[in-house]
């Protein structure tokens, strides 16, 4: 399952990174992320999960001049994705589901397990997590570069 994972989505994902300049502080954060997984340091790859998603959406709005703030987070660059029609009006009256998703996966998903302070108890990342998210992460931007592409 990995490996066609890798194959089907990793792949054309850095593909698609390297081709643009504006995509490679995503690119950079995504590649760490991966690295961060090889070395079993699962915090680091789901921080760096989340800046390469929130560099990309920034990156589509650089390219395409739709404005925000350098500062949004992960949800307001998603409403403003979508309210820019990234996503096609389709997919997103058909798909209602779909701003939660992008919403609830990858920040959720950093914020609940390496985003802030873990308190009194150290708090382990198990492997299958950080390669959820790592292959969600791959997923969600591959999906984005893929929309951006036929914005007309």
């Amino acid at each position: 399952d990995s490996q066609l994972i890798h194959a089907d989505v990793v792949k054309p994902t850095l593909i698609l990174l390297s081709g643009e300049p504006l995509f490679e502080g995503a690119n950079d954060e995504f590649l760490a992320a991966h690295e961060h997984y090889r070395h079993k340091r699962y915090k680091e790859c789901l921080n760096d999960c989340l800046k390469s998603f929130e560099s990309i959406m920034k990156a589509i709005h650089d390219k395409n001049n739709w404005k925000y703030s350098p500062n949004d987070t992960a949800s307001k660059l998603i409403n403003s994705c979508l309210s820019q029609n990234l996503i096609p009006a389709y997919l997103q009256s058909q798909f209602t589901s779909l701003k939660t998703m992008l919403e609830t996966g990858i920040p959720t998903i950093r914020n609940k397990n390496a985003g802030h302070g873990q308190g009194a108890d150290i708090k382990e990342v198990p492997e299958e997590l950080a390669s959820y998210m790592l292959h969600l992460t791959a997923t969600n931007l591959l999906f984005l570069l893929k929309c951006e592409k036929n914005i007309k």
